[in-house]
């Protein structure tokens, strides 16, 4: 698991993904989770505008970030 630092109270899960480096552009996010192969805390994620907040776990395609 790899954790990924924020400075923020939150960060929209389509600008985690960015964040992280899973994808390079905004538009590659959001086609990722409306593919439905972004889960938070485990749980299948459609909302590119999900609220991320310290703690949270993201897995894409089977690699798993958690949030700190």
């Amino acid at each position: 698991m790899e954790e990924v630092k924020i400075n923020t109270e939150y960060i929209k899960l389509d600008q985690f993904i960015k964040w992280a480096g899973i994808t390079v552009t905004g538009s590659e996010a959001k086609q990722i989770i409306k593919s439905g192969r972004v889960k938070v805390n485990g749980e299948v994620r459609f909302e590119r505008g999900k609220k991320l907040r310290k703690g949270d776990i993201v897995e894409v395609d089977g690699k798993t970030y958690k949030l700190g």
